[in-house]
Parts: C-alpha cells; sequence; structure tokens
C-alpha cells in the first residue's frame, strides 16, 4: 500500500477489525472477538514500543459503573468506562491519565476512533467529569471536533466550548507507523506527529487550535522536518523524512558550548510566575512551593529547550542565544521587550506540564485541610498584580543577560 495513510487492517469472517499492521508490516493493534459479539481484550501499540492492553469490563468505579481496565507491562494502570466496542456510542471519561505512559491515552483514543469509523459511527460526544485541554488536544489527533445543532455557540473558543460539553467529535483515526530507525511517525492526510527519543513532535496546526511546543512538525521543501524550535524560529532539525512519512535523516542533538551557570533569580521568578498565571488557582501555592526547591540553571542542552530533573529545572543555552540574535534585529524598546516575553513563556511552557504534576503531587499528599483551603483559594487582584511584576522582572533580567552575549 502507498501514501501517507497506508497501513494494513485485518478482519474476521464478520468483517470486524481484528490486526492493524503499519507500513513497515509490524504490528501496532489487535482485538480479540468473543463469540457473544463483544470485545474480550485488545492491545494497541505506544509510541516507545511497547503495549498498553484493554480489559474489557474488568473493575467498577462508583462514578460510572462498569470500567475497562488498562493494563502496562502486566500492571494494572488505570480504567475508563466501560464501551460498547461493537456498537460504540460515547468516548469514555478515563479516570487518572497521569498514570499511562506517553501516548497511551491517545492510542487507546485512536483505537475507539477507528472502531467507530468502521461501524460509521459519530460524530460521539463526550460527557465525562474531565473536559480538560489535555483531553481537547489528544482527541484532536483522532477525531474531528464539531460543534454539532448546538445553534448558540459564539466565539471561536472550542476548548472553552468543550470544557462546556458543547461538542461533538467525528472519528478521524490516523495511522501509526514504527519505522526501522526507532521514530514513531503519526500521519492522517499528512505527517502529523513524530515520537523519537521521548520527544514528541507536533505540527503547530490542528483543525482550528494553534499547538505550541519546542519541538514540531513542518516541511521544508518536498521534506518533512522534526525540529527544536524558539521565537518561530528552527533552531536545529532532528528528523528529516518524506511526506509519506519514511524516515531519511536522523541527526543527532549537539548540546550547546556554553557551560551550565545559575539562572537569574528573578528569571527564574518570572518564568515561574508564568507557569502559575496558566495553571489552575488552587495549584499557585504548590508549583511554588516544588519550584522553590529546585535549582534553576542555564545548561548546553541537547534537543531540548528545558528540563525538569529531581533537584534542578535547566532552560537551554541555545535559546538565549536566540534571543540575543533578535534583539539585533528589533526595531524597538518595545519590540525587544515582547522577544524578551515570548523567550521567557517559551521556557515556561517547556518546563510548565512537569512543575504542575509535581505540585499536584504536592497538593494530593498535603492533607483533607490543606486542599480544602487551596480549592477555597481564589486569586486576587494583588496576587495577580504580584505575578505580573514577577513576570515583569524576569523579562528585564533576561534581557540584560541575552545583551550581555552582545557586548
Amino acid at each position: 500500500m502507498s501514501g501517507p495513510c497506508s497501513v494494513w487492517i485485518e478482519r474476521d469472517a464478520r468483517g470486524r477489525r481484528v490486526r492493524e499492521r503499519d507500513r513497515h508490516g509490524a504490528a501496532v493493534a489487535t482485538l480479540d472477538w468473543a463469540a457473544d459479539g463483544r470485545l474480550a481484550g485488545a492491545a494497541v501499540r505506544i509510541p516507545d514500543g511497547s503495549w498498553l492492553r484493554v480489559a474489557p469490563r474488568a473493575a467498577d468505579d462508583p462514578r460510572w459503573g462498569a470500567s475497562d481496565v488498562l493494563h502496562h507491562e502486566g500492571t494494572a494502570l488505570t480504567h475508563f468506562a466501560a464501551v460498547e466496542w461493537a456498537a460504540l456510542e460515547a468516548i469514555p471519561p478515563l479516570a487518572e491519565p497521569a498514570r499511562l505512559p506517553p501516548g497511551g491515552g491517545t492510542a487507546v483514543l485512536n483505537l475507539i476512533a477507528a472502531l467507530a469509523a468502521d461501524q460509521g459511527r459519530g460524530p460521539l460526544a463526550y460527557r465525562g467529569p474531565y473536559p480538560t485541554e489535555q483531553l481537547f488536544l489528544a482527541l484532536l489527533e483522532s477525531f474531528a471536533f464539531e460543534t454539532g445543532s448546538d445553534t448558540s455557540i459564539a466565539g471561536d473558543d472550542p476548548l472553552a466550548w468543550f470544557v462546556g460539553h458543547r461538542l461533538v467529535w467525528r472519528p478521524a483515526p490516523h495511522a501509526r507507523h514504527f519505522d526501522p530507525t526507532g521514530v514513531y511517525v503519526q500521519t492522517r492526510e499528512r505527517v502529523e506527529k513524530l515520537v523519537w527519543r521521548g520527544r514528541a513532535y507536533y505540527r503547530r496546526d490542528w483543525q482550528e487550535i494553534a499547538r505550541h511546543g519546542a519541538h514540531r512538525v513542518g516541511d521544508v521543501a518536498d521534506r518533512v522536518v522534526g525540529s527544536l524550535w524558539a521565537l518561530e524560529t528552527a533552531l536545529e532539525d532532528h528528523l528529516v523524512l518524506t511526506p509519506e512519512g519514511d524516515v531519511l535523516e536522523v541527526r543527532e542533538p549537539a548540546p550547546g558550548g556554553d557551560g551550565a551557570r545559575p539562572l537569574p533569580v528573578a528569571t527564574a521568578a518570572g518564568l515561574v510566575a508564568i507557569v502559575v498565571a496558566g495553571s489552575a488557582a488552587p495549584l499557585a501555592e504548590a508549583i511554588r512551593a516544588v519550584a522553590g526547591e529546585l535549582a534553576f540553571e542555564w545548561a548546553p542542552l541537547a534537543g531540548d529547550l528545558a528540563t525538569l530533573e529531581p533537584h534542578r529545572a535547566r532552560v537551554s543555552t541555545r535559546l538565549l542565544r536566540a534571543l540575543s540574535a533578535h534583539l539585533v534585529a528589533a526595531g524597538s524598546r518595545a519590540e525587544q521587550v515582547r522577544l524578551g516575553f515570548a523567550a521567557l513563556a517559551e521556557a515556561a511552557h517547556a518546563l510548565g506540564d512537569g512543575l504542575r504534576a509535581r505540585g499536584q503531587a504536592r497538593l494530593a499528599a498535603a492533607g483533607p485541610d490543606a486542599q480544602t483551603a487551596a480549592l477555597a483559594g481564589e486569586r486576587s487582584t494583588a496576587a495577580a498584580a504580584a505575578t505580573a511584576g514577577e513576570i515583569g522582572e524576569g523579562v528585564e533580567r533576561l534581557l540584560d543577560d541575552a545583551a550581555q552575549l552582545l557586548a
């Protein structure tokens, strides 16, 4: 088969999907159907090459009843509301998404989308209790959102519509390929996502949504390229593919030549303030607490814009050099400040998910009284002003750092 979406689908005598193979012939999904027509079990291969297995109706949850359990390497990780796999009607809620390995939730959603497409069903609704931004982005990889018959929707914020349970999702499953080079390639009409050495590279545009991230997929001439980006500039290319998704070249990321040194205190505080401003209010103090235990530093990272380690947060010196280069061409002070904020925001985005996860874990371990107090708290005007001040000071100190490279 040819084309970026080519996969081999094996079906049983009743036309049901039983195995999916990628363009290289490797199995990426298996399904076992019972004699009564129900799904007896399924497995999906995830980007790191391991398998996530589905055990239908193997548990019960007080919130929604019967549940399908997800196992990874012999361990039950979490569960989601049981679905009728032979006649899909909805997208189920997942109990603990954070317990899944990277790409696990997306792989299961894609299996649901593929079966729904086989069955001619959709659009499907999500009516679970967790309409988060993370779920919204995951759904975009296997479905296309629609407003359905809700004529009251106004504005241009699909995420807000999703949080308000006002979207439906038409199945649009992707094809998954495991290249012999070790690169995971995800395609629909084009290459949309790559995973290599734990790094996920995404297209910037997904339906009507702009997806932000340091690792991007883009088109350069007649090639698809996975690159490290900052300040709307490709800092280095890591992967080169054909439009069909065949990997032509893997380029080893090179660390910067600069040695590690502490990030200025004001810059680190501004970075954390951006993460806090973009997080749920109850997490604010927990995020600040976990950040206060870390050493922030500039570092010669290979292939990443920033990394979070057990006791330190590291920001690539490449980001500082990129900012310095952009400042040379800036035509005004206002443009310099805009660039400084953009650079600080990109570092915050790269570290944000990790800091939020640690903040959530800290709050979960804090006990009922602390959790109640956090949930009852709201951002005051004074707190918002203080956060804005920290961000402003962080930008100024970052600009000073970048200017020193020009001296």
